[in-house]
């Protein structure tokens, strides 16, 4: 399937959204919850007929789309969100190059996907699992994501779950992002072109 910039740019997005998350409630325990579920719900979309079915629609990565465009590279906080995403992109290639790891993965994720039947995907419950696959699986492959927010947020145990489950559904961003095609120099020489996609899509949605 030849895959196009429209789904590099909304699979760049989804990675950016779920960073910008992890800074917020790293920061302030709390974020919106619309953007929220968007990333949750990525980890529990397997079979999508397109890339932006994992998403939902394409105003549910409006958060994304105005860190991509506003933050990246640009302010202090930018930087902060740059080094998330090199984080999780290096993740995504350690957990690539393991087939075992990819394996449990699919396995946690199907299990995560039975509990639905009885859990609420925003159930505290259903965070902490999210949050376990994470600290399990993704965790251990390192080097480690140094989050940085406020402390007393950082030490409860909510937000631990919370800034976990976002960091999962940020390798999982990186993971379709390798699988639509992209690869680091897109960053580097496609970037503009990858901005300008940003821009309409925002615009539109």
């Amino acid at each position: 399937m030849a895959y196009t910039i429209y789904d590099r740019t909304i699979a760049f997005a989804g990675i950016c959204q779920a960073v910008k998350l992890v800074q917020t409630v790293a920061r302030t325990g709390t974020c919106d919850n619309d953007a929220f579920v968007t990333c949750l719900r990525t980890l529990t979309s397997t079979n999508p007929n397109n890339v932006i079915e994992i998403f939902g629609e394409e105003a549910d990565l409006q958060l994304g789309l105005s860190t991509m465009i506003n933050e990246i590279d640009n302010t202090p906080a930018g930087s902060e969100i740059t080094r998330y995403l090199v984080s999780v992109m290096a993740l995504e290639r350690k957990l690539a190059s393991r087939r075992d790891s990819m394996a449990q993965l699919g396995d946690r994720i199907d299990m995560v996907k039975r509990q639905l039947d009885h859990f609420d995907l925003l159930d505290d419950q259903m965070i902490s699992n999210l949050a376990s696959v994470y600290l399990d699986i993704i965790s251990p492959l390192g080097p480690r994501i140094q989050v940085t927010g406020t402390p007393a947020q950082l030490q409860q145990q909510h937000v631990q779950h919370k800034v976990r489950a976002l960091l999962l559904a940020a390798v999982r961003s990186a993971v379709l992002w390798r699988q639509v095609g992209g690869k680091r120099r897109h960053l580097i020489f496609g970037r503009k072109q990858m901005l300008e996609q940003a821009k309409i899509i925002q615009a539109r949605s």
